[in-house]
């Protein structure tokens, strides 16, 4: 690692007292060397790494790291910091800062030292040496490995990657596999008895620390706990399979990640722990302990649907809100789809036949090839029935979320009495939540051993469906399916200042986090209300609506590096480039850098934006049929002059106060006489520019 880490990337008085700051700091110093070529696009490229999971760990450390085209070489800085630096973490601030930089195609080799030292971080007396150090140059030794202040177990790991990097993969490998076989702590029920044996999986978007990390912890619990433990480590310098004898000999599976699991199918039909790559740093005891209880219960796993952070029921620990929105976001992004196919359909088959082409016979009855009306129909019959999965897919995927393939069955029964009755959407919610929380609970109850085979195929399904559908037919449903009348009802009858008014809150929400939470609420509410043959004229303005302030943020932003290029780095204007396309075709994630890397200016500015534009497509009265296709679906649109005239007006107030925002950010301090790098830290700082090092 001698050549990844030298004294002069080691800064022990690190004064930044914001993650951006420290990342800045600590990024001038690779600058400086030479290790990194652009600072702002690398600085853009870890704010987009963070953006999709903080790297701060309990313990008092922060990673900030990415793969970046702007670096020469593998590179790793290391900052201390007093006051400590807020990365997210549980725990608290981190006074340990390390920022891994690695090119976008580095060698396995390098990568397989970096998850060395991602494991000595795990290591209570190498993070004690480091925060002892008295001087940089003791530093970078000790994370180089050229110090000894681990116990064996670290500072063998360190070693053998530096020492032989031809054959790193190999023995990081070996390393994920060893065996913990003390049995010492008497958690076997018998002596004698072979120990419980369980086999894992690691992997997080970077593949460089958390992967590792987690791997290291679970290893440590295992040893703990007396259990077998091996894990997999699908990180970026590659993976190799657990040997199949261990998986099949194996008791549980704990899957820590925040990527798909590849081969996923070979961990099927046993207890199984899936949670988020930061639950197996910080609470492996937690896991090793859920998958046993799991595999006392009997409850395994029946196949390998690849699943998301977004998709799982959440970890251990997390507030029911945090849950709820998990369960909830699981169902909309299976519905979308959906939703966009059917709905695009539909209006394909209005825009081709007229709007009386609902009246249609079947086209299995009639179907001319040479007539555009059956053509027409037939478009719109396909959507009819795209569309007519639209609740039972939300009501599934949420039981999905919450329990698992064996919340499929009843979550679908449930989702499909839920249109059978007219209780449309707030039905699907109800149904998908019931019936993830029966099978939850059906799953809590120890079951004898024979039975335990057919838990998942016959005895889950049967009672679950049967409880969930007499509770939607008999109970529940009649209430619900008056409630969506009435919200129906409301809708419809809105008019004048309630219709603005509604039309500048859906603006809002669209625009508030780019394709999250609130933004796909704010889009499930209006396609809900198109999910019909033929929908209100209320419900299609809201749809307008929607998709207008949903364009506004990446427009505007490619607008604004258009006009004032210098307010903006040249990977940002490069990314304006695309956010043309992206911001006509719907696509709100098309501003998302820039609101990564300045979110107090461009989030708010473009709220405004997106609310000014919901509140005019309200006033002109556009419609929307489709609920998708930006520009492309114009000729679909209700008003489509004035529509445009929305969406331009929202894109300039937004590009406006962006650009307004940005000029007022203060010029840039001269930096001081000794030309430290705290003080070029803190003029960077404010003028938020690229400084020479």
């Amino acid at each position: 690692m001698s050549d990844m880490i030298t004294a002069d990337l080691v800064d022990l008085d690190l004064s930044a007292d914001t993650k951006e700051a420290a990342a800045r700091a600590l990024a001038e110093r690779m600058v400086t060397l030479g290790r990194v070529t652009d600072l702002e696009g690398f600085l853009a490229d870890v704010a987009a790494r963070e953006a999709q999971m903080p790297t701060g760990l309990d313990g008092g450390i922060g990673i900030p790291h990415c793969r970046s085209a702007h670096v020469t070489e593998p590179t790793l800085a290391f900052g201390r910091s007093a006051a400590g630096i807020d990365f997210g973490a549980p725990d608290g601030p981190a006074d340990l800062i390390f920022l891994i930089a690695a090119p976008a195609g580095a060698d396995d080799a390098h990568l397989t030292i970096l998850s060395a030292l991602a494991r000595q971080l795990m290591n209570s007396e190498f993070t004690d040496a480091l925060r002892a150090a008295g001087d940089a140059e003791t530093a970078a030794a000790l994370i180089r490995g050229d110090e000894k202040a681990a116990p064996a177990q670290g500072a063998e790991a360190a070693a053998s990657a530096s020492q032989n990097t031809a054959a790193a993969p190999a023995a990081a490998s070996a390393g994920t596999a060893a065996v913990s076989t003390n049995t010492g702590t008497g958690t076997a029920s018998d002596a004698g008895e072979r120990p419980f044996r369980i086999v894992a999986v690691t992997s997080c978007p970077t593949g460089i620390a958390h992967t590792y990390m987690a791997a290291e912890s679970l290893e440590n619990a295992g040893r703990e706990a007396g259990v077998e433990l091996v894990v997999e480590t699908q990180g970026s310098a590659g993976f190799t399979r657990l040997d199949p004898d261990v998986i099949a000999a194996a008791d549980g599976v704990i899957f820590a990640h925040d990527v798909p699991v590849r081969d996923k199918d070979r961990f099927a039909g046993k207890p199984t722990v899936d949670v988020g790559v930061k639950a197996g740093i910080n609470r492996p005891a937690d896991l090793i302990g859920e998958v046993r209880a799991k595999a006392a219960r009997g409850e395994v796993t029946s196949g390998s649907a690849p699943s998301t952070p977004v998709e799982r029921a959440g970890e251990a620990g997390e507030g029911y809100g945090t849950k709820l929105r998990k369960w909830l976001m699981s169902g909309v992004s299976y519905m979308v789809p959906f939703v966009a196919a059917g709905g695009l359909l539909i209006a394909l088959g209005f825009a081709i036949g007229g709007y009386t082409i609902n009246k249609a016979p079947s086209v299995m009855d009639h179907f001319v090839w040479t007539q555009g009306d059956s053509w027409a129909a037939l478009l719109f019959q396909i959507g009819v029935v795209s569309f007519g999965f639209l609740v039972p897919v939300l009501a599934g995927y949420i039981a999905y979320g919450m329990a698992d393939r064996p919340g499929l069955v009843p979550g679908f029964v449930g989702g499909m009495i839920a249109s059978t009755i007219n209780a449309g959407f707030l039905g699907g919610l109800a149904a998908g939540l019931i019936a993830g929380g029966v099978v939850m609970a059906i799953q809590k109850v120890k079951i004898p051993a024979a039975v335990r085979g057919i838990m998942p195929v016959v005895v889950i399904p049967l009672i679950s469906s049967a409880i969930v559908g007499f509770l939607m037919f008999v109970v529940i449903g009649k209430p619900i399916a008056s409630a969506q009348k009435g919200m129906t009802d409301w809708l419809n009858g809105l008019s004048g200042s309630n219709a603005v008014l509604l039309g500048a809150l859906l603006g809002l929400m669209m625009c508030f986090d780019l394709g999250g939470p609130v933004n796909k609420v704010a889009y499930t509410f209006a396609t809900a209300g198109i999910a019909v043959s033929n929908p209100s004229d209320s419900a299609m303005k809201i749809m307008a609506a929607v998709m207008a302030a949903g364009m506004v943020p990446p427009l505007a932003m490619a607008l604004a590096t258009t006009v004032r290029g210098k307010l903006f780095t040249e990977t940002e204007r490069e990314n304006g480039k695309a956010a043309w396309v992206l911001g006509a075709s719907f696509i709100s994630e098309g501003a998302i850098p820039f609101a990564a890397a300045d979110p107090l200016r461009v989030i708010p500015s473009s709220m405004v934006g997106g609310a000014v534009t919901g509140a005019l497509s309200m006033i002109f009265g556009a419609t929307l049929r489709a609920p998708h296709g930006g520009i492309f679906v114009v000729p679909l649109i209700g008003n489509p002059f004035l529509y445009l005239i929305a969406i331009a007006a929202g894109v300039c107030v937004t590009t406006a106060l962006v650009v307004l925002l940005k000029g007022l950010r203060k010029p840039a301090r001269q930096t001081p006489a000794d030309g430290s790098a705290a003080g070029r830290a803190a003029t960077a700082k404010e003028a938020k520019q690229p400084v020479a090092a």
